[in-house]
C-alpha cells in the first residue's frame, strides 16, 4: 500500500494510496557442472482498489491469482512469459492478475539472458525497427476540486518539462477547464478523458456537447461513452472533429480490430495489464501501425515496476503520442523501483539494464507490503 503525493481522481473513483499486487517470478537454474543459480522477475497488477474502471480490482486479483493462476501456471511448470496466456486459458478474463504474471516472468527471462526489456519487445513486432533510445512523458490530471486547483497543477508539470498533459473530464468539467489550460499553454499535446463518463447520456447528447472541445486541437479524446458501446462510439465519431481513442474497450487484438474496422476510433491506448500482457500488446501495436493508426501507452497509476515495463513498451516505434509515462515521484514520495527521471525535453530514458531495467528497493518493499505469500513449485 504506497501512499499517493496527493488524492487520485477520475470518474472511475479516487483514492489516496496505491494497493498494488505485485509478483515476483524466480527461476532456478542448474548447470551441466551442477551450478545452481536463481534469477527473479518483477511483475505489476494494474487494478485498481475498486472495479470502477473495469470488473477488476485488486482485492480480486489477489483472490484469482490464489485460487487459480497460481495452481494453474505451478501444475503447468510454466518457466517462459510465452507459456503463461496458454496455461491460463481456461480462466475467463482477470487479465490484469494474468499480465502481472507475464511480466514478472518475463523481467526475470530478460534478465538470465542480459537483454533489455524494450529490444525483446522490438524483436517481436514486425515494424522491424530499433526501440528509441528514449520516450516522449506525459502526465495525466485527475478531476479537481476547482479551476483553479487544475491550473496550479498543469503548471507545475509544465514549468517540470512534461510536454503532454491529459485532463480527466466529465459532463459539466469538460469546455471550460480544456480551454483555459489551451489558452495557456498553446503548444502542449492536450489529451481529454472521460472514462466513459458520458455513457448516461447517450451519443447524440455526447457529441453535441463534445463538438465544444473541437477548437482546443487535442489529440484525442479518451473513452467517452460505455466500454460495450463500440457503435455508440462510431456514431459519436461522426459528430466531432477531435479523434476519438478508446481504452477500456480494447482488451484484445481481435477487439481492437473490430474497433477500428466499424470506425469506433482512430487513435489506440495500448495498456498492457488491459490486455493481458505486454506480448499481446505488441501484436496491438503491430496491428495499429499496419492500419495507421498512432497508439499511446496508458498508464494505471503504477509504481516504478509497471511504469519501467510501459517505458520499454513505449519504445516500439508506432508509439507517436506521449503516453502516461512520468518520472519517479510523479505520484509517490518513495517509489518502489527506479529510477525513471525526467530529461530536459520532457523524455525519460529506456533503461539500459536487463529485464525492465529498474532495480527494486527492497527497503520500500518492506515498508509499504501489507500482505505477501511464497508459492514454491513442487
Amino acid at each position: 500500500m504506497v501512499p499517493l503525493r496527493k488524492p487520485w481522481a477520475s470518474a472511475a473513483g479516487s483514492f489516496s494510496d496505491r494497493d498494488s499486487l505485485l509478483v515476483r517470478a524466480v527461476l532456478r537454474y542448474e548447470s551441466d557442472a551442477g551450478d545452481r543459480a536463481e534469477l527473479d522477475g518483477w511483475g505489476e497488477c494494474t487494478a485498481l482498489p475498486g472495479p470502477t474502471f473495469s470488473s477488476e480490482y485488486t482485492a480480486g486479483a489477489v483472490e484469482v491469482s490464489e485460487r487459480y493462476l497460481l495452481p494453474a501456471l505451478l501444475s503447468a511448470k510454466v518457466a517462459t512469459a510465452a507459456d503463461v496466456t496458454p496455461s491460463l486459458a481456461a480462466v475467463k478474463g482477470h487479465k490484469m492478475a494474468k499480465s502481472a504474471f507475464e511480466a514478472a516472468l518475463l523481467d526475470a527471462e530478460l534478465r538470465g539472458a542480459g537483454l533489455r526489456m524494450a529490444d525483446f519487445l522490438a524483436s517481436l513486432s514486425r515494424s522491424g525497427q530499433p526501440p528509441k533510445a528514449a520516450v516522449a512523458a506525459g502526465v495525466a490530471v485527475g478531476l479537481q476540486g476547482s479551476l483553479g486547483e487544475l491550473l496550479d497543477e498543469v503548471e507545475r508539470y509544465a514549468g517540470e518539462g512534461y510536454r503532454r498533459v491529459k485532463l480527466k473530464i466529465a459532463p459539466g468539467w469538460d469546455d471550460k477547464p480544456l480551454g483555459e489550460v489551451r489558452r495557456r499553454w498553446p503548444e502542449l499535446v492536450l489529451l481529454a478523458d472521460a472514462n466513459g463518463a458520458y455513457a448516461s447520456i447517450g451519443p447524440a447528447h455526447a457529441g453535441a456537447r463534445l463538438a465544444r472541445l473541437d477548437g482546443f486541437a487535442l489529440a484525442c479524446i479518451e473513452q467517452p461513452l460505455g466500454e460495450d458501446d463500440l457503435v455508440g462510439h462510431r456514431e459519436l465519431a461522426r459528430q466531432i472533429q477531435t479523434p476519438v481513442c478508446l481504452d477500456e474497450a480494447l482488451t484484445s487484438v481481435a477487439s481492437v480490430r473490430a474497433a477500428l474496422d466499424i470506425g469506433a476510433c482512430s487513435v489506440v491506448n495500448v495498456k498492457a495489464g488491459r490486455l493481458g500482457g505486454y506480448l499481446e500488446a505488441v501484436r496491438v501495436h503491430d496491428l495499429c501501425a499496419d492500419r495507421g493508426v498512432p497508439v499511446w501507452c496508458g498508464g494505471m497509476v503504477e509504481t516504478g515496476i509497471g511504469r519501467a515495463a510501459n517505458v520499454a513498451l513505449a519504445s516500439l516505434p508506432n508509439f507517436t503520442l506521449p503516453g502516461d509515462l512520468s518520472a519517479s515521484g510523479r505520484f509517490f514520495e518513495q517509489d518502489l523501483a527506479g529510477p525513471l527521471d525526467l530529461l530536459p525535453g520532457g523524455i525519460i530514458s529506456v533503461p539500459d539494464g536487463p529485464g525492465s531495467g529498474v532495480t527494486v528497493d527492497p527497503a520500500a518493499l518492506r515498508a509499504f507490503a501489507t500482505w505477501r505469500r511464497w508459492y514454491p513449485a513442487s
